[in-house]
């Protein structure tokens, strides 16, 4: 899947999902375009690593 970013440079263009990390880390791209809208690398939301739940777990499971 293509996502369409900007650069550094305040040019724009697409890049597949799984380059997208590597250039954010490297400071090359400063917003990319998700469904809900253009996210600023410095001051959007961004996905973190998958942390740990420590609470009571609330899901229900399926009926065996």
């Amino acid at each position: 899947m293509n996502i369409r970013v900007l650069y550094s440079d305040n040019s724009s263009g697409m890049v597949s999902d799984s380059l997208l990390q590597d250039l954010i880390a490297k400071g090359k791209v400063v917003a990319f375009f998700r469904s809900t809208g253009w996210v600023h690398v410095k001051r959007g939301p961004l996905r973190r690593g998958e942390g740990k739940f420590e609470g009571p777990e609330r899901r229900r499971t399926a009926p065996a």
